[in-house]
């Protein structure tokens, strides 16, 4: 009878009740793999206060909104002489943009944006022939001021000149008024109206501006065009509209933007702040190629994919062979699995996140198969780990670097993972219990 309790397995140490522990362990274990992610979180956003405050000290992201004309109306409402006063704004018949963007890469501790300088050259016309008299209003031509709404004022670089029917007119700090722009630049001018309270006239302005990883433009030509050129070789077009031709190499970009009156929400004219032209606002952001915090986040969500395969990798080796594994050495692979993502994390800010990923895959995987090497005892089964472990960090390093065929790509290889899984377990009947040799049976 003694013998025959001998030859049977206790049950807490059945393979069955190791997998129920392992599963437990494998739920608890996203515990750290939470707090990693939070860790990771926690120094992106360090990097986006870094990134504010080199913008605040350099100049912000900017959205150029003009020029714009604004004259002085009013009309008599009563035969007291009572009057209403307000301003008109048009906007060009034509605006014409062009651009060239010198980025530059700023540093604040690790951290990193980008900035730049611009040159940027506007031209075009007014034209007032179809707004003439416009319910009564007398025009006030000598009290005429143009603006050109900046969104950081910080950013202006030396004297700018808005040149207006041959003269040359100075900016003054301010928008005058804020029914377009909260930030700006006016021009004050006298203007000649070519015939009652009617204007044409032409425009170039050339500026110098500062800003940090976007320029924007407000479409307010009746047509506006819009050229810039840069060497910035990541560049996202955003905004309302996207370039009707560009073109991004490793030594650039340069795009072309076309919008009309009629793709926009806001009208030619208007008084007072019924509309704001910056909300259908579209230019370029100067992205850094590789956004490493959200890639080491993202690689972090395959945490319990990286234990949960290497747990059955390990079960095979336990039986399909004589060995026996531990469950606390289970344990010891998972957490070196988990420091995986914390040193990738650490690594990419100071190397960028292909040589962290490289680093990190081979640190993890060389100090496991020394690990397996002195708990086995047998190189066949070692390398058998050590290559699973590095297919897996292959895959995902390729999941990560998919973008948009991220999640179709994952998907599809996790079936062929799972596929394989069953067969080699149908195949080799790994959770069949095996009887004792007749020589060891009561």
């Amino acid at each position: 009878m003694e013998t025959e309790n001998s030859n049977q397995e206790k049950w807490y140490r059945t393979m069955t009740a190791k997998m129920a522990i392992l599963a437990i362990m494998g739920l608890l274990l996203l515990i750290p793999v939470q707090m990693v992610k939070n860790v990771i979180r926690e120094r992106a956003g360090y990097a986006e206060t870094a990134r504010i405050e080199i913008g605040k000290l350099w100049a912000t992201s900017q959205t150029i909104t003009g020029p714009v004309l604004n004259v002085p109306i009013s009309k008599i409402v009563s035969d007291k002489g009572d009057r209403i006063n307000s301003t008109l704004h048009i906007l060009p018949e034509n605006l014409d943009i062009s651009g060239k963007i010198v980025p530059q890469v700023r540093h604040r501790g690790i951290y990193e944006t980008v900035v730049y300088d611009s040159e940027v050259t506007l031209a075009g016309n007014f034209s007032t022939d179809s707004y003439e008299n416009t319910g009564g209003y007398t025009f006030d031509w000598d009290h005429a001021y143009f603006t050109l709404g900046v969104s950081d004022n910080k950013g202006l670089k030396d004297d700018i000149v808005l040149e207006v029917d041959g003269k040359r007119v100075a900016a003054e700090p301010g928008a005058m008024d804020n029914d377009i722009s909260e930030s700006g630049i006016s021009f004050p001018v006298a203007l000649v109206p070519c015939g009652t309270n009617g204007y044409k006239g032409k425009y170039t302005l050339k500026m110098g501006l500062r800003g940090s990883e976007n320029l924007s433009f407000s479409p307010v030509g009746k047509t506006t065009r819009v050229n810039l050129s840069s060497d910035w070789a990541s560049p996202s077009f955003q905004g309302n509209f996207l370039p009707v031709e560009s073109g991004v190499t490793s030594s650039g970009f340069n795009a072309r933007w076309i919008v009309t009156h009629l793709n926009r929400s806001f009208p030619q004219v208007w008084t007072g702040s019924q509309y704001n032209p910056g909300k259908d606002a579209f230019g370029v952001d100067l992205m850094l190629e590789v956004d490493h915090y959200k890639k080491a986040e993202r690689s972090a969500k395959y945490g319990l994919l990286f234990i949960l395969f290497t747990f059955f990798v390990l079960m095979v080796v336990e039986l399909r062979s004589s060995e026996k594994i531990h469950i606390f050495y289970y344990l010891l692979v998972s957490f070196a699995l988990i420091l995986f993502f914390s040193l990738l994390s650490a690594l990419s800010e100071q190397i960028g996140f292909n040589a962290a990923y490289l680093l990190s895959s081979v640190a993890i995987i060389g100090l496991l198969s020394a690990f397996f090497r002195s708990l086995l005892k047998k190189w066949h089964l070692v390398l058998l780990v050590s290559g699973l472990l590095t297919i897996l960090y292959l895959f995902i390093f390729v999941l990560l670097a998919m973008k948009d065929y991220a999640y179709l790509g994952g998907n599809i290889g996790l079936f062929i993972l799972l596929a394989v899984l069953m067969m080699l377990s149908a195949r080799y009947n790994l959770f069949t219990e095996r009887k004792l040799p007749a020589d060891q049976q009561q």
